[in-house]
């Protein structure tokens, strides 16, 4: 177990001290007040502004400065209801979190995968809520079990497990994942993986995004391979009213005989439903993580991360 330091304290204290003061103003209110605080990162405070802004534009050349100060802006007030939505609602009921999201006829499409009797492996990138996502699938009563990495704050990390808990969801700890979930896919359960940012030491392969090419994690398509697996891209994504769509698209999957071959394609796959999505929805994506940090050395200098 890791060592609880002094600065893990303090963290964990503020992390406490910002949910407890919003949850009196409820989940709307308390998402907009963390959408408007977080904003602050852009401007004044400027956090990873540069990798932000460098990123938007790469991704969409179109765009003017002001066009990719607007989705930076979005992306840092996303980034913010992020944070305290899962909170706020993990203290409420089941009902709570299905009046968080509009009519969803997409979730035929998980209800015909799950209904193969193979299990189902989600796939998510962090676009709109990706927490919410886990939430709603739990929601509706799917055995759902989320992949999640372990934090550098041991505190911290044990209260987002509780929060997920909480709204339903099973938490493993990737280094869990090789042995437990084959067991949870045998038992015709579900598993979601965010697929779409790479970490040093985790199996990962070459994809472009938005033409570029980023290092992405395959942990899903091995297992999907592995089991004939069906795979369903989800996201929840923020509406004009406030509340979120849920989003599902089958992932095909195919079978050569080359499994190496396979496994890359899975991925292309997601990375490309992904970056449709992406292109829908800008300001909804986490643009503060550097998405091409990782690269061939062999990447083209106009295709290298900006």
């Amino acid at each position: 177990m890791k060592k609880t330091t002094l600065a893990h304290r303090l963290e964990y204290a503020a992390l406490r001290a910002f949910v407890g003061a919003l949850a009196p103003l409820g989940v709307r209110r308390g998402s907009n007040v963390a959408g408007a605080i977080a904003r602050f990162g852009y401007w004044p405070l400027g956090i990873r502004r540069g990798v932000v802004e460098r990123q938007i534009a790469a991704a969409f050349p179109a765009l003017d400065a002001a066009g990719v100060a607007r989705v930076a802006r979005e992306s840092y007030d996303n980034l913010g209801r992020v944070a305290i939505e899962a909170s706020l609602l993990s203290r409420g009921t089941r009902d709570d979190v299905l009046a968080q999201f509009q009519p969803s006829p997409e979730w035929e499409v998980v209800e015909r995968a799950m209904a193969r009797g193979r299990g189902l492996i989600f796939v998510a990138g962090h676009l709109g809520n990706w927490e919410l996502s886990g939430a709603y699938i739990a929601a509706r009563g799917l055995p759902f079990h989320a992949i999640a990495r372990g934090m550098g704050n041991p505190l911290s990390d044990r209260f987002f497990r509780r929060t997920r808990e909480r709204l339903g969801m099973t938490v493993m700890h990737d280094q869990e994942a090789v042995r437990k979930v084959p067991r949870a896919l045998k038992a015709g359960e579900s598993v979601g993986v965010l697929s779409d940012q790479a970490t040093v030491g985790l199996a990962s392969t070459i994809v472009p995004f938005f033409g570029r090419p980023a290092k992405t994690p395959r942990g899903s398509a091995v297992f999907a391979l592995r089991g004939d697996v069906p795979v369903v891209l989800v996201q929840a994504l923020r509406q004009p009213d406030g509340r979120y769509l849920f989003v599902a698209e089958e992932i095909e999957i195919t079978h050569t005989g080359d499994k190496e071959h396979d496994i890359d394609d899975i991925m292309l796959r997601f990375s490309a439903r992904l970056e449709a999505l992406v292109t829908r929805y800008p300001g909804q994506y986490f643009w503060q993580h550097r998405r091409w940090k990782h690269q061939p050395p062999d990447t083209p200098e106009h295709l290298r991360e900006p």
